[in-house]
């Protein structure tokens, strides 16, 4: 919130000779530009605050009912700071499929609870729902008040639930992107962050959308702007733009790295035509592995015949690590998301494999 700038101190005053018509008048027209200077500094100083407003906008209240900004929302006191969500930005299709992927998850981890949530900022906001869906992906019981009615109440418990959430989480305090108050305020940015982080760090099964961005409006007195903030964003690469404008030649690739993986995964009898389904259990990653670095992989390091998520993920897993003992750099993708099937992410996997090893017999 912008502040009015400090006097500075006084000068000890000498002892002076009245002064002439012509120096007052010069001396007027010095304060008068002291004067516009101290304005500008201040107007500025008042944009880069409010620009700092911006980019802590979301541990800020977001209005849960305004989404127009019409001349009720830019009539505002002296020094007040509004935030709201743009409406383009809400109605976003890949900010919609991010919302009720979550919802689904949310509601598929807590269906033995009884509990249907239809709206993450409502259904979230009090900690209720956060503390039954941290319980059960924790496997853990919280000393909090089951039920509560009052303001104080909500964002006591709320509190008690983030502060064991963040310590699982195992976060930097500059990568938390939510507090109690944001949470409570049901703000839409900090709550779609805090759930990003709780599935992913509990490897939920599911595909969660790529470049998910939210754009929210920050207003105040004579100055409107708007900001945008990342809730999924990673580095385009080749294969983004063979998915957005070359199917034609993504079928190339596709075959090229069929035939690269069939011409050693042959040597064991075993050979692929799907890539995003066939990988997706990381066993014939293990054993590709070993057969491009040469060595055999003890059957009791992976899952020959893996029977859930958890023990897919374990694979992928696995082979990650010997791709890193091979000298490669860890994959990007998750290994969540080969073993998702997304076809996307099993090719950059592969493709590193052949970049690496298709001079190898």
């Amino acid at each position: 919130m912008a502040s009015s700038p400090q006097k500075s101190p006084s000068s000890p005053k000498s002892p002076t000779t009245p002064k002439s018509p012509s120096s007052r008048k010069k001396d007027d027209s010095f304060l008068g530009k002291l004067g516009g200077t101290l304005a500008r500094r201040k107007k500025a100083k008042e944009v880069s605050e409010l620009q700092e407003e911006g980019i802590n906008a979301i541990n800020l209240p977001l209005s849960p009912s305004h989404y127009e900004l019409d001349p009720e929302d830019t009539m505002l006191e002296e020094n007040e700071v509004r935030t709201m969500v743009d409406p383009n930005s809400k109605n976003d299709r890949k900010l919609q499929e991010l919302m009720k992927v979550l919802i689904d998850w949310i509601n598929d981890v807590l269906v033995g609870e009884r509990i249907i949530v239809k709206d993450l900022a409502e259904d979230l906001y009090d900690g209720q729902v956060l503390q039954k869906l941290f319980e059960k992906l924790e496997g853990e019981k919280l000393n909090v008040a089951e039920v509560t009615q009052s303001e104080i109440a909500q964002k006591q418990k709320l509190q008690t639930v983030l502060e064991r959430i963040n310590d699982s989480l195992k976060l930097s305090t500059r990568n938390i992107r939510w507090n109690v108050d944001s949470v409570h305020a049901k703000s839409i940015v900090a709550i779609l962050h805090l759930l990003v982080a709780l599935s992913q760090h509990f490897r939920a099964p599911i595909r969660l959308p790529d470049h998910v961005s939210i754009q929210v409006v920050v207003v105040q007195v004579g100055i409107v702007l708007l900001f945008s903030f990342h809730i999924m964003q990673y580095k385009r690469d080749a294969f983004d733009t063979l998915f957005d404008h070359a199917p034609d030649k993504l079928n190339v690739v596709k075959k090229t790295l069929i035939t690269f993986v069939n011409k050693h995964l042959n040597k064991l009898n075993l050979e692929v035509s799907e890539l995003d389904t066939q990988f997706a259990d990381g066993v014939y990653l293990v054993l590709l592995m070993g057969l491009l670095e040469g060595y055999f992989v003890p059957l009791y390091n992976f899952y020959l015949t893996p029977e859930n998520f958890d023990q897919k993920v374990h694979n992928v897993s696995f082979s990650f690590e010997l791709m890193q003992d091979g000298g490669l750099e860890r994959p990007k993708p998750r290994p969540e998301d080969i073993v998702n099937c997304d076809l996307k992410s099993t090719l950059r996997v592969l493709y590193n494999l052949f970049t690496r090893y298709r001079n190898v017999d």
